[in-house]
């Protein structure tokens, strides 16, 4: 091992991407480890690599002595004279201990632990670099869909798409590449398990982010989110520009950038809302595309009366009450929607502290 080790390093360095100095410790520690094997050996030894060379020693402090009882840890004065002539009784003394014939029998133990180590090091790198990406969109290419997972290769890994965090209405084909959030990074012993979604609703507000300059500059803040995955979103938007329009900057010229998360969704509907902090107006918006005639609100209660035109009422609630579901998961209130006809029959008297109006379903 000399200048053929420093190939080696050099190579690895390029093909896996490790700083040449965790190759150089990893291996001066796998060296160590297979002098631990050797007889007699030093229980405070270190292993001395030079990175220009490749030549290596193992070294130990041993106690100068004059009679030598435990050779591991002690050396006789005329020996650690023959280091330096200043050594006395008592003096610790850095001395090369490598076992004669040691290089082939440690070559091949530290090649093998040299292995373990770098897979450990090349999983623990991957794992920092995906872990730092947690809340992140990510792209990959579906490799092969055993069951009902999915399984999408991310370039230095794998990650799994569990049957829960896909969309119902999609259908994934090997060799597609797909867009998901990554929700969390585990570490294990097989390496780095990544938990992905389709389903989350930091995918939308990711794609928007990436869309929408203006959101990405933060001149545009995107103030909540609510997904039925495949299906309907909502996302509720604000400005700290007056002059900007916020809704209008998600929609983009001609509708294309939500048209280009539409596309990435595979149709799913998204409704762009302008964020209000009149807890009224808010709600009043959150329904959109229905229109509203009024709404009447309990901040204790975090509960709202809406009233809407006769003729709006099934598009303020919605197919399945989804409409009004998905307002109040935005806004975080509760809802009840009533027609002119029926608030007229039955005249709003307020809020009371032990019911608050429900959503419709």
């Amino acid at each position: 091992m000399s200048q053929e080790l420093i190939q080696a390093v050099m190579v690895l360095t390029k093909q896996k991407g490790f700083a040449p100095e965790v190759i150089f410790e990893s291996l001066e520690a796998a060296l160590l480890q297979a002098y631990r094997k050797e007889p007699h050996s030093n229980p405070d030894a270190y292993v001395e690599l030079n990175r220009e060379t490749g030549a290596y020693k193992v070294m130990a402090k041993k106690q100068v002595v004059e009679t030598v009882e435990f050779p591991e840890t002690e050396i006789s004065l005329l020996d650690a004279r023959k280091i330096d002539k200043r050594y006395e009784i008592g003096d610790i003394v850095e001395a090369d201990v490598t076992p004669a014939n040691f290089g082939r029998s440690a070559a091949h133990t530290a090649k093998q632990m040299l292995i373990q180590r770098l897979k450990e090091a090349e999983r623990s790198v991957v794992y920092e670099e995906y872990y730092s990406r947690e809340g992140d969109i990510i792209t990959g290419v579906i490799t092969r869909v055993e069951g009902k997972n999915v399984y999408i290769n991310l370039g230095k890994t794998e990650a799994i798409l569990p049957p829960t965090e896909q969309i119902a209405t999609e259908t994934y084909h090997e060799g597609d590449r797909i867009k998901c959030y990554i929700v969390e990074v585990k570490k294990t012993t097989k390496g780095p398990q990544i938990m992905i979604s389709r389903t989350h609703p930091g995918l939308l507000k990711r794609l928007f982010e990436l869309e929408v300059p203006e959101i990405y500059e933060g001149v545009v803040e995107l103030k909540s989110v609510a997904r039925e995955p495949g299906m309907r979103s909502k996302i509720a938007v604000y400005s700290r520009d007056e002059s900007i329009d916020p809704v209008g900057a998600c929609v983009g010229p001609k509708g294309q950038r939500v048209q280009h998360i539409v596309d990435e969704l595979h149709d799913e509907k998204i409704d762009i809302v302008k964020w209000d902090e009149d807890p009224a107006i808010y709600i009043a918006n959150s329904l959109s595309p229905a229109k509203v005639i009024s709404v009447d609100v309990s901040e204790e209660e975090k509960a709202s009366y809406v009233v809407v035109p006769d003729y709006q009422l099934s598009l303020a609630i919605g197919k399945a009450g989804q409409n009004a579901r998905l307002a109040a998961k935005l806004t975080n209130w509760k809802i009840d929607i009533k027609s002119e006809t029926q608030a007229a029959e039955n005249p709003f008297t307020g809020f009371t502290s032990t019911e608050a109006a429900e959503s419709e379903d």
